[in-house]
Protein backbone atom coordinates (compact mmCIF):
# COMPACT_ATOMS: atom_id res chain seq x y z
CA UNK A 1 0.00 0.00 0.00
CA UNK A 2 1.52 3.50 -1.30
CA UNK A 3 -1.52 5.38 -0.11
CA UNK A 4 -3.15 5.44 3.48
CA UNK A 5 -5.65 7.98 5.21
CA UNK A 6 -6.59 8.47 9.25
CA UNK A 7 -8.34 10.87 11.34
CA UNK A 8 -7.45 13.91 13.20
CA UNK A 9 -8.69 17.23 14.54
CA UNK A 10 -7.96 21.00 15.88
CA UNK A 11 -9.32 23.30 17.85
CA UNK A 12 -10.59 26.04 16.11
CA UNK A 13 -12.03 29.05 18.40
CA UNK A 14 -13.15 26.99 21.21
CA UNK A 15 -14.62 24.59 19.26
CA UNK A 16 -13.20 21.31 17.66
CA UNK A 17 -12.63 20.69 13.50
CA UNK A 18 -12.13 17.43 12.17
CA UNK A 19 -9.11 17.15 9.96
CA UNK A 20 -8.27 14.30 7.56
CA UNK A 21 -4.49 13.04 7.24
CA UNK A 22 -3.90 11.37 3.57
CA UNK A 23 -0.36 9.93 3.24
CA UNK A 24 0.96 8.69 -0.41
CA UNK A 25 4.30 7.46 -1.03
CA UNK A 26 6.19 7.00 -4.36
CA UNK A 27 9.37 6.46 -5.71
CA UNK A 28 11.52 8.90 -6.47
CA UNK A 29 14.41 11.30 -4.08
CA UNK A 30 13.67 11.54 -0.57
CA UNK A 31 11.40 14.52 0.24
CA UNK A 32 8.66 14.83 2.69
CA UNK A 33 6.51 17.64 2.52
CA UNK A 34 3.02 18.64 4.54
CA UNK A 35 0.51 20.49 2.77
CA UNK A 36 -2.71 22.08 3.87
CA UNK A 37 -1.82 25.56 4.92
CA UNK A 38 0.23 24.36 7.58
CA UNK A 39 1.76 26.29 10.50
CA UNK A 40 5.49 26.49 11.89
CA UNK A 41 4.55 23.46 14.61
CA UNK A 42 2.61 21.91 11.59
CA UNK A 43 5.31 21.65 9.20
CA UNK A 44 8.15 20.68 12.19
CA UNK A 45 6.31 17.63 12.71
CA UNK A 46 8.02 15.78 9.97
CA UNK A 47 11.18 15.72 12.06
CA UNK A 48 9.14 14.52 15.41
CA UNK A 49 7.10 11.91 13.81
CA UNK A 50 10.43 10.49 11.55
CA UNK A 51 12.29 10.20 14.97
CA UNK A 52 9.59 8.89 16.77
CA UNK A 53 9.04 6.26 13.88
CA UNK A 54 12.54 5.35 14.00
CA UNK A 55 12.81 4.87 17.81
CA UNK A 56 9.52 2.78 18.36
CA UNK A 57 11.38 -0.12 16.11
CA UNK A 58 10.62 1.04 12.59
CA UNK A 59 12.58 2.29 9.66
CA UNK A 60 12.73 6.31 9.78
CA UNK A 61 10.74 8.40 6.66
CA UNK A 62 14.17 9.88 6.28
CA UNK A 63 16.16 6.61 5.74
CA UNK A 64 14.11 6.04 2.32
CA UNK A 65 14.00 7.23 -1.13
CA UNK A 66 10.84 7.92 -1.19
CA UNK A 67 8.67 10.83 -2.07
CA UNK A 68 6.10 11.95 1.07
CA UNK A 69 3.09 13.59 0.86
CA UNK A 70 1.37 14.80 3.88
CA UNK A 71 -2.27 16.21 3.31
CA UNK A 72 -4.18 17.89 5.72
CA UNK A 73 -7.88 18.63 4.86
CA UNK A 74 -10.10 20.78 5.07
CA UNK A 75 -6.77 22.34 2.70
CA UNK A 76 -8.51 25.97 3.66
CA UNK A 77 -8.16 26.06 7.40
CA UNK A 78 -4.71 27.07 8.98
CA UNK A 79 -3.65 24.07 10.80
CA UNK A 80 -2.25 25.35 14.03
CA UNK A 81 -0.17 23.25 16.84
CA UNK A 82 0.73 19.64 17.10
CA UNK A 83 -2.31 17.65 17.48
CA UNK A 84 -1.48 16.06 14.16
CA UNK A 85 1.97 13.71 15.06
CA UNK A 86 0.74 10.60 16.11
CA UNK A 87 -2.27 10.64 13.32
CA UNK A 88 0.58 11.33 10.77
CA UNK A 89 2.39 8.60 11.68
CA UNK A 90 0.21 6.53 11.86
CA UNK A 91 -0.42 7.02 8.76
CA UNK A 92 2.75 6.81 7.12
CA UNK A 93 3.24 3.16 8.66
CA UNK A 94 -0.16 2.63 7.44
CA UNK A 95 1.01 3.61 3.99
CA UNK A 96 4.00 1.63 4.22
CA UNK A 97 2.77 -1.26 4.98
CA UNK A 98 4.59 -1.63 7.99
CA UNK A 99 1.52 -1.93 10.02
CA UNK A 100 -2.59 -2.61 9.34
CA UNK A 101 -5.70 -1.25 10.54
CA UNK A 102 -8.73 -0.05 10.05
CA UNK A 103 -8.93 3.35 10.43
CA UNK A 104 -12.68 4.21 9.99
CA UNK A 105 -14.18 5.69 13.11
CA UNK A 106 -11.02 6.29 14.90
CA UNK A 107 -9.44 9.19 15.66
CA UNK A 108 -5.80 10.25 16.62
CA UNK A 109 -4.61 12.76 18.69
CA UNK A 110 -1.38 13.81 20.30
CA UNK A 111 2.40 15.50 19.78
CA UNK A 112 4.88 12.89 19.56
CA UNK A 113 8.81 13.38 21.44
CA UNK A 114 11.74 12.20 19.43
CA UNK A 115 11.54 9.14 21.68
CA UNK A 116 8.06 8.12 20.30
CA UNK A 117 6.36 9.30 23.68
CA UNK A 118 3.12 11.03 23.50
CA UNK A 119 2.63 14.32 25.02
CA UNK A 120 -0.45 16.24 26.18
CA UNK A 121 -2.61 18.37 24.24
CA UNK A 122 -4.80 21.56 24.84
CA UNK A 123 -7.96 21.28 24.13
CA UNK A 124 -8.86 17.43 24.33
CA UNK A 125 -12.51 17.84 25.86
CA UNK A 126 -13.97 19.93 22.59
CA UNK A 127 -11.96 17.77 20.17
CA UNK A 128 -13.67 14.35 21.95
CA UNK A 129 -16.83 16.34 21.79
CA UNK A 130 -16.56 17.05 18.23
CA UNK A 131 -15.05 13.46 17.16
CA UNK A 132 -18.54 11.91 18.80
CA UNK A 133 -20.79 14.74 17.10
CA UNK A 134 -19.00 13.48 13.71
CA UNK A 135 -19.74 9.54 14.55
CA UNK A 136 -16.59 8.60 16.02
CA UNK A 137 -16.01 5.60 17.93
CA UNK A 138 -13.07 5.51 19.02
CA UNK A 139 -10.50 7.79 20.49
CA UNK A 140 -6.88 7.64 20.71
CA UNK A 141 -4.57 10.26 22.55
CA UNK A 142 -2.03 11.43 25.32
CA UNK A 143 -2.62 8.97 29.00
CA UNK A 144 -2.48 13.12 30.07
CA UNK A 145 -5.80 13.83 28.41
CA UNK A 146 -7.83 10.73 29.07
CA UNK A 147 -9.62 11.90 32.32
CA UNK A 148 -10.76 14.86 30.48
CA UNK A 149 -11.91 13.07 27.52
CA UNK A 150 -13.35 10.20 29.23
CA UNK A 151 -16.40 13.16 30.19
CA UNK A 152 -18.01 12.41 26.85
CA UNK A 153 -20.24 9.95 26.57
CA UNK A 154 -20.53 7.41 23.89
CA UNK A 155 -17.43 6.92 22.73
CA UNK A 156 -14.56 4.72 23.70
CA UNK A 157 -11.45 6.53 24.71
CA UNK A 158 -7.39 5.42 24.53
CA UNK A 159 -5.15 6.64 26.52
CA UNK A 160 -1.51 5.67 25.57
CA UNK A 161 1.82 6.58 27.03
CA UNK A 162 3.62 6.10 23.31
CA UNK A 163 3.52 5.49 19.79
CA UNK A 164 4.46 1.68 20.18
CA UNK A 165 1.43 1.30 22.47
CA UNK A 166 -0.94 2.66 19.79
CA UNK A 167 0.53 0.22 17.22
CA UNK A 168 0.96 -2.71 19.05
CA UNK A 169 -2.94 -2.49 20.16
CA UNK A 170 -4.20 -1.41 16.54
CA UNK A 171 -1.55 -3.76 14.35
CA UNK A 172 -3.26 -6.44 12.54
CA UNK A 173 -0.26 -8.22 11.00
CA UNK A 174 1.08 -11.37 11.98
CA UNK A 175 4.65 -9.82 13.14
CA UNK A 176 3.44 -10.09 17.07
CA UNK A 177 2.63 -13.26 18.55
CA UNK A 178 -0.41 -14.73 17.66
CA UNK A 179 -1.73 -16.62 21.34
CA UNK A 180 -4.88 -14.57 22.98
CA UNK A 181 -2.36 -14.23 25.96
CA UNK A 182 0.12 -11.91 24.33
CA UNK A 183 -2.52 -10.28 22.54
CA UNK A 184 -4.26 -8.98 25.59
CA UNK A 185 -1.29 -7.50 26.65
CA UNK A 186 -0.68 -5.64 23.69
CA UNK A 187 -4.05 -4.07 24.05
CA UNK A 188 -4.86 -0.76 25.77
CA UNK A 189 -7.42 -0.60 27.97
CA UNK A 190 -10.06 1.74 27.73
CA UNK A 191 -10.49 4.85 30.11
CA UNK A 192 -13.16 4.24 32.45
CA UNK A 193 -15.57 6.84 32.37
CA UNK A 194 -14.82 10.04 34.53
CA UNK A 195 -17.20 10.53 37.42
CA UNK A 196 -17.06 13.93 38.78
CA UNK A 197 -16.81 14.15 42.20
CA UNK A 198 -19.21 17.37 44.04
CA UNK A 199 -17.85 16.77 47.04
CA UNK A 200 -17.58 20.26 48.80
CA UNK A 201 -13.98 21.33 49.16
CA UNK A 202 -12.37 22.93 52.61
CA UNK A 203 -12.73 26.47 52.50
CA UNK A 204 -9.10 28.26 52.75
CA UNK A 205 -10.62 31.04 53.88
CA UNK A 206 -13.68 31.96 55.36
CA UNK A 207 -16.56 35.12 56.01
CA UNK A 208 -16.46 34.47 59.82
CA UNK A 209 -12.72 34.67 59.39
CA UNK A 210 -13.22 38.71 57.91
CA UNK A 211 -14.04 40.49 61.20
CA UNK A 212 -16.81 43.68 60.48
CA UNK A 213 -17.83 44.87 57.11
CA UNK A 214 -21.40 43.91 57.68
CA UNK A 215 -22.75 46.30 54.82
CA UNK A 216 -20.25 44.70 52.59
CA UNK A 217 -20.96 40.94 53.36
CA UNK A 218 -24.50 41.86 52.73
CA UNK A 219 -24.10 43.43 48.91
CA UNK A 220 -21.69 40.36 48.57
CA UNK A 221 -24.68 38.04 49.36
CA UNK A 222 -27.23 39.93 46.98
CA UNK A 223 -24.56 40.08 44.13
CA UNK A 224 -24.08 36.02 44.88
CA UNK A 225 -27.61 35.40 44.74
CA UNK A 226 -28.48 37.17 41.78
CA UNK A 227 -25.41 37.08 40.13
CA UNK A 228 -24.88 40.90 39.83
CA UNK A 229 -21.99 42.92 39.49
CA UNK A 230 -20.52 44.61 42.53
CA UNK A 231 -17.86 46.84 43.54
CA UNK A 232 -15.72 47.74 46.52
CA UNK A 233 -14.86 51.27 47.79
CA UNK A 234 -12.40 52.04 50.38
CA UNK A 235 -9.00 52.59 52.15
CA UNK A 236 -6.39 50.24 51.32
CA UNK A 237 -5.85 47.13 54.01
CA UNK A 238 -9.65 46.59 55.05
CA UNK A 239 -10.00 43.70 53.48
CA UNK A 240 -11.70 44.16 49.93
CA UNK A 241 -9.33 41.69 48.68
CA UNK A 242 -10.35 38.91 51.34
CA UNK A 243 -13.77 40.12 51.13
CA UNK A 244 -13.84 38.82 46.95
CA UNK A 245 -11.86 35.72 47.24
CA UNK A 246 -14.27 34.49 50.07
CA UNK A 247 -17.24 35.96 47.73
CA UNK A 248 -16.24 33.22 44.93
CA UNK A 249 -17.44 30.45 47.76
CA UNK A 250 -21.00 31.86 48.17
CA UNK A 251 -21.29 30.22 44.32
CA UNK A 252 -23.11 27.02 44.18
CA UNK A 253 -20.91 24.12 42.17
CA UNK A 254 -21.17 23.63 38.38
CA UNK A 255 -24.04 21.64 36.90
CA UNK A 256 -22.45 19.04 34.59
CA UNK A 257 -23.26 20.86 31.43
CA UNK A 258 -21.33 23.85 32.73
CA UNK A 259 -18.90 21.22 34.08
CA UNK A 260 -18.28 20.53 30.19
CA UNK A 261 -18.62 23.68 28.56
CA UNK A 262 -15.92 25.15 31.24
CA UNK A 263 -13.62 22.64 31.09
CA UNK A 264 -13.38 23.02 27.74
CA UNK A 265 -12.59 26.62 27.32
CA UNK A 266 -10.02 26.50 29.62
CA UNK A 267 -8.63 23.18 28.08
CA UNK A 268 -8.42 25.07 24.96
CA UNK A 269 -5.96 27.54 26.36
CA UNK A 270 -4.08 25.06 28.79
CA UNK A 271 -5.63 26.66 31.78
CA UNK A 272 -6.56 24.08 33.26
CA UNK A 273 -3.26 21.31 32.99
CA UNK A 274 -5.40 18.67 32.40
CA UNK A 275 -7.48 19.07 35.54
CA UNK A 276 -11.52 18.88 35.66
CA UNK A 277 -13.42 22.22 36.44
CA UNK A 278 -15.80 21.21 39.11
CA UNK A 279 -16.20 24.99 41.03
CA UNK A 280 -17.26 28.93 39.22
CA UNK A 281 -13.49 29.81 38.18
CA UNK A 282 -12.20 33.01 40.43
CA UNK A 283 -10.16 34.83 38.14
CA UNK A 284 -8.03 37.87 39.26
CA UNK A 285 -5.48 39.50 36.38
CA UNK A 286 -3.45 41.72 37.69
CA UNK A 287 -3.96 45.54 36.67
CA UNK A 288 -1.05 45.96 34.16
CA UNK A 289 -2.88 43.44 32.15
CA UNK A 290 -3.62 44.23 28.49
CA UNK A 291 -6.54 44.35 26.84
CA UNK A 292 -6.16 41.36 24.50
CA UNK A 293 -5.13 39.58 28.05
CA UNK A 294 -8.30 40.54 29.44
CA UNK A 295 -10.94 40.59 26.72
CA UNK A 296 -9.13 38.06 24.13
CA UNK A 297 -8.07 38.61 20.35
CA UNK A 298 -4.99 38.76 18.72
CA UNK A 299 -4.49 38.44 15.05
CA UNK A 300 -6.56 34.52 15.16
CA UNK A 301 -9.35 35.45 18.22
CA UNK A 302 -8.12 33.60 21.47
CA UNK A 303 -10.12 33.79 24.65
CA UNK A 304 -9.26 36.27 27.67
CA UNK A 305 -10.34 36.37 30.98
CA UNK A 306 -13.24 37.54 30.49
CA UNK A 307 -13.94 34.23 28.94
CA UNK A 308 -11.93 32.11 31.36
CA UNK A 309 -14.33 33.58 34.66
CA UNK A 310 -17.46 32.38 32.29
CA UNK A 311 -20.07 31.51 34.81
CA UNK A 312 -17.30 32.46 37.77
CA UNK A 313 -16.09 35.39 39.13
CA UNK A 314 -13.93 37.91 37.74
CA UNK A 315 -12.45 40.07 40.33
CA UNK A 316 -10.34 43.31 39.72
CA UNK A 317 -8.32 44.83 41.97
CA UNK A 318 -7.22 48.52 42.14
CA UNK A 319 -9.90 48.95 39.42
CA UNK A 320 -9.20 52.64 38.36
CA UNK A 321 -5.49 51.40 37.58
CA UNK A 322 -6.85 49.15 34.73
CA UNK A 323 -6.12 51.07 30.97
CA UNK A 324 -9.11 53.07 30.00
CA UNK A 325 -9.20 51.21 26.72
CA UNK A 326 -9.21 47.94 29.03
CA UNK A 327 -12.38 49.16 31.10
CA UNK A 328 -14.39 50.47 28.23
CA UNK A 329 -13.88 46.71 26.53
CA UNK A 330 -15.34 45.31 29.27
CA UNK A 331 -19.43 47.26 28.16
CA UNK A 332 -20.02 44.75 25.80
CA UNK A 333 -19.73 41.88 28.21
CA UNK A 334 -20.98 43.50 31.28
CA UNK A 335 -24.32 44.11 29.08
CA UNK A 336 -24.86 41.15 26.81
CA UNK A 337 -22.89 38.55 28.20
CA UNK A 338 -20.58 37.50 24.79
CA UNK A 339 -17.61 38.99 23.54
CA UNK A 340 -17.44 40.16 19.87
CA UNK A 341 -14.38 40.28 18.07
CA UNK A 342 -13.41 40.85 14.82
CA UNK A 343 -9.92 40.57 12.81
CA UNK A 344 -9.22 40.95 9.17
CA UNK A 345 -8.14 36.23 9.71
CA UNK A 346 -11.55 36.17 11.19
CA UNK A 347 -14.09 36.85 14.05
CA UNK A 348 -15.40 34.49 16.99
CA UNK A 349 -17.95 35.25 19.54
CA UNK A 350 -16.93 33.97 23.10
CA UNK A 351 -19.34 33.38 26.27
CA UNK A 352 -18.55 35.82 29.60
CA UNK A 353 -20.95 35.51 31.84
CA UNK A 354 -19.29 36.31 34.92
CA UNK A 355 -20.08 38.73 37.86
CA UNK A 356 -17.84 41.61 38.30
CA UNK A 357 -16.06 41.93 41.04
CA UNK A 358 -14.30 45.46 41.55
CA UNK A 359 -12.17 46.51 44.33
CA UNK A 360 -10.98 50.44 44.19
CA UNK A 361 -9.67 53.10 46.77
CA UNK A 362 -11.59 56.49 46.96
CA UNK A 363 -8.28 57.93 45.60
CA UNK A 364 -4.89 57.52 44.57
CA UNK A 365 -3.11 57.56 48.10
CA UNK A 366 -6.32 55.52 49.44
CA UNK A 367 -7.08 58.12 52.36
CA UNK A 368 -9.54 60.21 51.05
CA UNK A 369 -12.02 60.17 53.59
CA UNK A 370 -10.09 58.34 56.31
CA UNK A 371 -11.24 59.15 59.90
CA UNK A 372 -7.40 57.98 60.49
CA UNK A 373 -5.13 59.24 58.07
CA UNK A 374 -4.73 62.57 55.86
CA UNK A 375 -5.17 62.41 52.01
CA UNK A 376 -2.38 64.09 50.56
CA UNK A 377 -3.45 63.77 47.16
CA UNK A 378 -3.97 66.77 44.73
CA UNK A 379 -7.39 68.00 43.61
CA UNK A 380 -6.23 67.71 40.30
CA UNK A 381 -5.25 64.14 40.66
CA UNK A 382 -8.34 62.78 42.92
CA UNK A 383 -10.55 63.93 39.78
CA UNK A 384 -8.27 62.36 37.09
CA UNK A 385 -8.48 59.39 39.52
CA UNK A 386 -12.50 59.27 39.66
CA UNK A 387 -13.06 60.54 35.77
CA UNK A 388 -10.83 56.74 34.78
CA UNK A 389 -14.79 55.63 35.34
CA UNK A 390 -16.72 56.32 32.90
CA UNK A 391 -20.35 56.64 33.56
CA UNK A 392 -21.49 53.77 30.98
CA UNK A 393 -19.14 51.00 33.23
CA UNK A 394 -20.05 52.60 36.42
CA UNK A 395 -23.76 52.11 35.11
CA UNK A 396 -23.22 48.93 35.00
CA UNK A 397 -21.72 47.99 38.13
CA UNK A 398 -25.35 46.61 39.86
CA UNK A 399 -24.00 47.23 43.75
CA UNK A 400 -21.59 49.81 45.20
CA UNK A 401 -20.64 49.15 48.71
CA UNK A 402 -18.46 50.86 51.36
CA UNK A 403 -15.34 49.02 52.75
CA UNK A 404 -14.57 51.68 55.57
CA UNK A 405 -11.83 51.12 58.39
CA UNK A 406 -12.27 48.33 61.18
CA UNK A 407 -11.74 49.37 64.65
CA UNK A 408 -8.91 48.03 66.54
CA UNK A 409 -10.85 46.67 69.06
CA UNK A 410 -13.18 44.62 66.62
CA UNK A 411 -10.11 43.00 65.36
CA UNK A 412 -8.96 41.33 68.59
CA UNK A 413 -12.31 40.29 68.69
CA UNK A 414 -12.48 36.18 69.19
CA UNK A 415 -16.63 36.11 68.47
CA UNK A 416 -16.64 35.53 64.59
CA UNK A 417 -19.68 36.53 62.63
CA UNK A 418 -21.45 34.32 60.18
CA UNK A 419 -19.73 31.24 58.61
CA UNK A 420 -19.50 30.97 54.86
CA UNK A 421 -22.06 27.83 54.74
CA UNK A 422 -24.77 29.74 56.44
CA UNK A 423 -24.53 32.66 53.48
CA UNK A 424 -24.35 30.15 50.99
CA UNK A 425 -27.41 27.92 51.77
CA UNK A 426 -29.67 31.67 51.47
CA UNK A 427 -27.66 31.93 48.54
CA UNK A 428 -28.90 28.44 47.21
CA UNK A 429 -32.84 28.88 48.30
CA UNK A 430 -32.82 32.33 46.63
CA UNK A 431 -31.54 31.08 42.97
CA UNK A 432 -33.85 28.21 43.37
CA UNK A 433 -36.79 30.36 43.59
CA UNK A 434 -35.36 32.52 41.03
CA UNK A 435 -35.31 29.69 38.64
CA UNK A 436 -38.19 28.22 39.77
CA UNK A 437 -40.21 31.21 38.71
CA UNK A 438 -38.21 31.96 35.54
CA UNK A 439 -39.35 28.34 34.57
CA UNK A 440 -42.95 29.02 35.44
CA UNK A 441 -42.90 31.55 33.30
CA UNK A 442 -40.94 29.62 30.11
CA UNK A 443 -37.79 32.21 30.35
CA UNK A 444 -34.46 30.47 29.78
CA UNK A 445 -32.44 32.00 32.43
CA UNK A 446 -31.54 31.56 35.80
CA UNK A 447 -31.10 34.57 37.77
CA UNK A 448 -32.79 38.19 37.95
CA UNK A 449 -29.42 39.84 36.50
CA UNK A 450 -30.06 37.87 33.31
CA UNK A 451 -33.52 39.72 32.80
CA UNK A 452 -33.70 42.36 29.82
CA UNK A 453 -36.44 44.62 30.09
CA UNK A 454 -39.04 42.52 28.57
CA UNK A 455 -38.86 40.02 31.36
CA UNK A 456 -39.24 43.09 33.98
CA UNK A 457 -42.57 44.31 32.56
CA UNK A 458 -43.68 39.93 32.10
CA UNK A 459 -42.34 38.76 35.45
CA UNK A 460 -41.26 41.11 38.12
CA UNK A 461 -44.77 43.68 39.02
CA UNK A 462 -44.78 46.54 41.21
CA UNK A 463 -47.74 48.10 43.34
CA UNK A 464 -48.45 51.65 43.15
CA UNK A 465 -47.03 53.11 46.27
CA UNK A 466 -43.44 50.95 45.59
CA UNK A 467 -43.68 52.44 42.00
CA UNK A 468 -43.92 55.86 43.17
CA UNK A 469 -40.84 55.52 45.61
CA UNK A 470 -38.88 54.15 43.05
CA UNK A 471 -39.90 56.60 40.21
CA UNK A 472 -39.29 59.55 42.87
CA UNK A 473 -36.06 58.25 44.37
CA UNK A 474 -34.60 57.94 40.03
CA UNK A 475 -35.65 61.51 39.53
CA UNK A 476 -33.55 62.83 42.88
CA UNK A 477 -30.88 60.79 41.70
CA UNK A 478 -30.93 61.16 38.31
CA UNK A 479 -30.69 57.20 37.23
CA UNK A 480 -30.24 56.40 33.78
CA UNK A 481 -32.81 53.96 32.00
CA UNK A 482 -30.38 51.37 32.97
CA UNK A 483 -29.67 52.03 36.51
CA UNK A 484 -33.18 52.19 36.83
CA UNK A 485 -33.89 48.50 35.67
CA UNK A 486 -31.24 47.66 37.51
CA UNK A 487 -32.15 48.77 40.58
CA UNK A 488 -35.78 46.49 40.22
CA UNK A 489 -33.33 43.48 39.54
CA UNK A 490 -31.52 43.84 42.81
CA UNK A 491 -34.68 44.76 44.36
CA UNK A 492 -36.41 41.61 43.26
CA UNK A 493 -33.18 39.76 44.53
CA UNK A 494 -33.44 41.25 48.07
CA UNK A 495 -36.89 40.19 47.96
CA UNK A 496 -36.04 36.59 47.31
CA UNK A 497 -33.53 36.45 49.98
CA UNK A 498 -36.45 37.18 52.65
CA UNK A 499 -38.69 34.65 50.75
CA UNK A 500 -41.29 37.66 49.86
CA UNK A 501 -43.53 37.11 46.85
CA UNK A 502 -43.71 40.69 45.96
CA UNK A 503 -41.32 43.60 45.64
CA UNK A 504 -42.17 45.93 49.01
CA UNK A 505 -40.77 49.71 49.52
CA UNK A 506 -37.42 48.41 51.79
CA UNK A 507 -36.73 46.58 49.23
CA UNK A 508 -36.32 49.43 46.77
CA UNK A 509 -34.88 51.90 49.17
CA UNK A 510 -31.69 49.22 50.35
CA UNK A 511 -31.40 48.79 46.49
CA UNK A 512 -31.17 51.95 46.00
CA UNK A 513 -28.60 52.63 48.71
CA UNK A 514 -26.09 50.45 46.54
CA UNK A 515 -25.69 53.16 43.73
CA UNK A 516 -23.01 54.64 43.43
CA UNK A 517 -22.35 57.87 45.07
CA UNK A 518 -21.20 61.19 43.73
CA UNK A 519 -18.24 61.30 45.91
CA UNK A 520 -17.14 57.75 45.88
Amino acid sequence: MSFAKVYSAQVSLLKGVIVLIEVDLSRGLHSFSIVGLPDKAVDESKDRVSSAIKNSGYKSPKAENKKIIVSLSPADLKKEGPFFDLAIALSYLLASGDIKFNSEKKLFLGELGLDGSLRSIKGALPLVEIAKESGFEEIYLPRENAVEAALVEGVIIYGAENLREVVDHLNQENNFPKDEINKKKNKISPQKKTEINFEVKNLDLDFSDIKGQEGAKRGLEIAASGGHNIAMYGPPGTGKTMLARAFATLLPPLTKEEILEITGIHSVVGANRGELVIYPPFRAPHHTSSYVSLIGGGAIPKPGEVTLSHRGVLFLDEFPEFEKRVLESLRQPLEDNIVSIARARGSAIFPSNFILVAAMNPCPCGNLGSKNKVCICKPLDIDRYKRKLSGPIMDRIDIWVSVADIDYKKLAETRSGEETKMIKDRVKKAREIQKDRFLKHGKKISLNSEMNVKDLGEIVSLDSETRELLDMSATKLGLSARAYHRVIKIARTIADLEGSENINKNHILEAIQYRPKVNL
